[in-house]
């Protein structure tokens, strides 16, 4: 019954998928957002949101039903723009993409560094790892497969061809592959906002969150830099990436005490703008 189930979600994101490669880019954007208002919270429960907000124990002068509006909205943009990440890819929505901190990325590429950037599922996250791979570094991007076998498929083809063409599943294959990626000179990019089996606990908005180590380990064992990157949805959209200026680790610093200085920084990211990041992941789940 699943995989039934799998095929008839498939058909429908295909039928949409149509319809937004037809209306444009900020018509399909926009569509999205109202789509993920009015049926996201089938699929996406707002009372979660709602609890993990509460939880993170944030200040906010926003009501918490419009926030999670939001956020679902926001899945429905970044849903409706996979059919675009092509054209952004080949500069042709150029104009909806302004960058800070490029400058990073150049003496990165010109120093020949290798770096370990990290990020959170904020707004149109996919364009994070292209715009570094268009930047000409040498990059590998770690990513979750969808429970969906039919729509992964399709994810995984764009993924490739648009967004970064060397692309590692998570899991234990996976940490072999970054480790190779890395000896050979290439750099990574990962998420580490999502809860991971083999994490370790540590304080994510004072409240303890099974938390990837990964970054952490590559930073001391590999030498490499660390570049958090933020992205923000500006007049619904248009993006503005902030690169950060690499943080040099000291080996000094043990393997959680690098992993909680992370979550500070993704908690200093998320606070930018509440409703910019997906708060469905069930992070403090035991």
């Amino acid at each position: 019954m699943k995989k039934i189930a799998y095929f008839l979600e498939f058909i429908l994101i295909k039928i949409l998928f149509l319809l937004f490669q037809l209306i444009g880019y900020r018509l399909s954007s926009d569509l999205g957002f109202f789509i993920g208002r009015t049926i996201g919270p089938i699929f996406k429960s707002k009372k979660i949101i709602i609890q993990n907000i509460k939880k993170a124990n944030i200040k906010h002068s926003d009501n918490l039903s419009q926030i999670a509006s939001n956020v679902l909205g926001n899945y429905g943009r970044i849903f409706a723009e996979y059919v675009y990440l092509k054209k952004f890819r080949n500069d042709e929505l150029k104009k909806y993409v302004s960058i800070d901190g490029l400058e990073h990325l150049e003496n990165l590429k010109n120093n020949n560094k290798k770096a370990v950037f990290i990020s959170g599922h904020f707004n149109n996250f996919e364009l994070m790892a292209m715009e570094i791979e268009k930047a000409g570094i040498d990059l590998a991007a770690i990513y979750r497969p969808l429970n969906n076998i039919f729509l992964n498929k399709t994810m995984e083809q764009i993924r490739k061809e648009n967004i970064c063409k060397n692309q590692i599943k998570k899991g234990r294959a996976g940490s072999r592959e970054i480790i190779k990626n890395l000896t050979e000179g290439k750099s990574i990019a990962l998420m580490i906002d999502q809860r991971v089996r083999e994490g370790e606990k540590v304080k994510f908005f004072n409240n303890l969150a099974t938390t990837t180590t990964i970054p952490a380990q590559l930073v001391r064992k590999y030498n490499c830099e660390l570049v958090p990157i933020y992205i923000e949805r500006k007049k619904s959209n248009y993006f503005k990436i902030y690169i950060s200026k690499p943080i040099k680790v000291s080996k000094t610093k043990s393997v959680l005490e690098i992993t909680e200085f992370l979550n500070q920084v993704l908690e200093k990211m998320i606070l930018k703008n509440v409703d910019q990041w997906i708060w469905t992941h069930d992070r403090w789940k035991s």
